[in-house]
Formats: structure tokens, C-alpha cells, sequence
């Protein structure tokens, strides 16, 4: 099978940019003083191609899988927990069922790799491709094949989900060790610069992961495009979450990035398709270390820092009512003109 990247192209529009400037700058405060919120208008309005943009039928994916490399002692828990957190994500008992519940937000959890079989259950989809990657730091994590069938269930299950926006969402015990993996060798950085304590490692427990990340990366050396670093590295969720990325983008939908973990495969799916960026908004700085390197690489300026090292699309949906209230001060609020305010002179 041969992956076929879906056309995602530049968001060129000198006119309707003009427009929403305009629209923003009209708007009855001080110039300028709307700040980041009317930037934010302007990139809603851009991806969706309006100048009234509105968020319709919100749609938070969570895409869950183990990692081989886990059993390296990489992570503070067990992959056992991957598995009966995906069961607290049905019950609604986790940060992310709790927010997305607030916000009137639809949760989706995919089994993408999980070493534990699921019943039928409303809200989750079994995308299965095999019990957990295979251990990165002796040798691939996935087959090619793998790779491409993952990323194909991610594009589906994209162009299967209603709405304009996907919030994006993961758990996986080790995926912040894939994630680091990816940035590393993608972002050409010291395998040191983004690693970090993920579940909640000491600092020997941070030292004893970056060194069997290098082995990782020393066992994959070879694998240096994006696909096959996403092979080689990455997880079954994340391969998972880039296709849907991709998917969503090249149906011009709003992205809305969490945490370290999705961001990495933002890079992975720019790497493939760079205009995807343009379709991206990123919800937060997580405190995972390396995150904010990430961040700094992509150019991405993020809504909202607040210490967050959860994971799950608990960033995504905090920083969600942003995106909807920048919607509404472009949509509904009074310009100068409408509501007979004088300007300055």
C-alpha cells in the first residue's frame, strides 16, 4: 500500500484577508487592543474561509495505543493503565471527558494499538493495527505497512466526523518518548532538548529515558524521511492522529493542537504536507519539557500557558472557548460604524 497525501493547499486569499482585517479593525475598542484575540478572528475566518466564521459540531478525537518501548522503563507507569484509562474516557470520568462535556464538545476515543481488547462501547471506534508497537529501541516500531495503514484509518475516520474543527487528544503510556523520538530526529535536535519526566519520571528516571532514546534512535539511524521516522519512532495512535490531521487540514477544518504529543505529530504531518500549519491553532505550552522547544521549531505561538502535563486534549478543549469567543467578537460585536461610536482623530 502506498500512502497518498491529500492536497492541502496554501490558504491564499488576498481578498477575504482584506476583509476580515478590515472587519477586526473596525471593531468599537482602541486599535490594537482586542490583542491576540483578533489575530485569532483573522486565522479562523482564513482556514474557513469567511468572514464570518463559525465553529460548527466540534469533534475531540482521542487516539490511544501502546508502545513497546515502554517495557525499557521509559514511562512512571505501566501499560497497563493505557487500557483502563481508555475505560475511564467511556465512563466520562477523565479531565478531557469532564471539559469536553462542558464545552458541549463530542468525544471520540480510537483504539488505534491498545494491548487490551474493548467491547462495543458508544464513543469508541476500534482501529486496531496490532497490540502495541514493537520496542523502538531495538529495531522499527512498525512495519511501513503499519505506518500507511494508520494513517490511512486516520484520514477515514476524519472524513467520517461532522463538524468544522477537530480537537485533538491521546493516551498512550511511552508515547511522550515516541513523541521526543520524532522531534529529534525531524527537528534535528538533541534527543536531550525534548525529553522529559511524561508520566511523572525523577531526574534518574529522565537520564535512564534519554539514554535508551538514543539507543532508539542509533537502532533506526536509517530512517530519516517522515514517513519512515514515523515508522521507525513513532506510535500507533500518533501515525493515527497525523492522518487525520492531514484529512482535516485538506478539508479545511480548524485544528486545535494539545500538548507535546500532538504537536509532534503536527511537525510529522507538516513534514509531509507544510501547509498544514496554516490550518492549526495551538491550544497551550504544556509543562512537558521539550514542548516549548517544539513550539519555538514550528514558529507556534500558543493560547494559553498554564503548567498542563496531562495529555488527553485537556489543553485543546480549556483553550476551546477562545476560539469561540474570537468568533463572536468578529461575528456579533459592533463596529464603529454600526453603532455610531466616533473613532479616534
Amino acid at each position: 500500500m502506498t500512502f497518498a497525501v491529500p492536497a492541502v493547499p496554501a490558504l491564499q486569499d488576498v481578498q477575504l484577508d482584506a476583509r476580515l482585517q478590515h472587519k477586526i479593525a473596525r471593531k468599537t475598542v482602541p486599535h490594537g487592543a482586542l490583542g491576540r484575540i483578533a489575530a485569532l478572528a483573522c486565522r479562523l475566518g482564513r482556514i474557513l474561509g469567511t468572514s464570518e466564521p463559525r465553529l460548527i459540531d466540534p469533534q475531540l478525537v482521542v487516539f490511544a495505543a501502546d508502545h513497546g518501548i515502554a517495557a525499557r522503563g521509559v514511562s512512571a507507569y505501566p501499560s497497563d493503565v493505557t487500557g483502563q484509562m481508555v475505560g475511564n474516557f467511556l465512563a466520562a470520568g477523565a479531565a478531557v471527558s469532564v471539559l469536553a462535556r462542558q464545552h458541549g464538545v463530542t468525544q471520540t476515543v480510537v483504539d488505534c494499538g491498545v494491548r487490551r481488547d474493548f467491547a462495543p462501547a458508544p464513543g469508541l471506534l476500534i482501529r486496531k493495527i496490532a497490540p502495541g508497537t514493537q520496542d523502538s529501541s531495538a529495531g522499527p516500531a512498525m512495519t511501513r505497512a503499519q505506518c500507511e495503514q494508520a494513517l490511512a484509518h486516520g484520514m477515514a475516520l476524519a472524513r467520517a466526523l461532522p463538524g468544522n474543527a477537530l480537537l485533538l487528544g491521546e493516551m498512550g503510556i511511552g508515547n511522550t518518548s515516541a513523541a521526543s523520538l520524532l522531534v529529534a530526529r525531524l527537528g534535528g535536535l538533541d534527543v536531550a532538548e525534548v525529553t522529559g519526566a511524561g508520566t511523572g519520571l525523577d531526574a534518574d528516571g529522565v537520564a535512564r529515558k534519554t539514554a535508551v532514546l538514543r539507543e532508539a534512535l542509533a537502532a533506526n539511524a536509517e530512517a530519516t524521511e517522515p514517513l519512515d521516522a514515523l515508522a521507525a519512532l513513532g506510535g500507533f495512535e500518533i501515525a493515527t492522529m497525523v492522518g487525520a490531521i492531514v484529512q482535516a487540514a485538506s478539508e479545511r477544518r480548524v485544528v486545535v493542537v494539545d500538548g507535546f504529543i500532538a504537536t509532534a505529530a503536527v511537525l510529522v504531518a507538516c513534514r509531509i504536507a507544510p501547509h498544514v500549519a496554516q490550518r492549526c491553532v495551538y491550544a497551550h505550552r504544556s509543562d512537558e519539557h521539550g514542548h516549548a522547544r517544539l513550539l519555538a521549531l514550528m514558529q507556534a505561538e500558543p493560547l494559553l500557558d498554564l503548567g498542563l502535563r496531562v495529555g488527553e486534549g485537556s489543553g485543546a478543549l480549556l483553550a476551546w472557548p477562545i476560539l469561540e469567543s474570537a468568533c463572536r467578537i468578529l461575528n456579533e460585536m459592533a463596529s464603529f460604524e454600526s453603532a455610531g461610536v466616533s473613532d479616534k482623530g
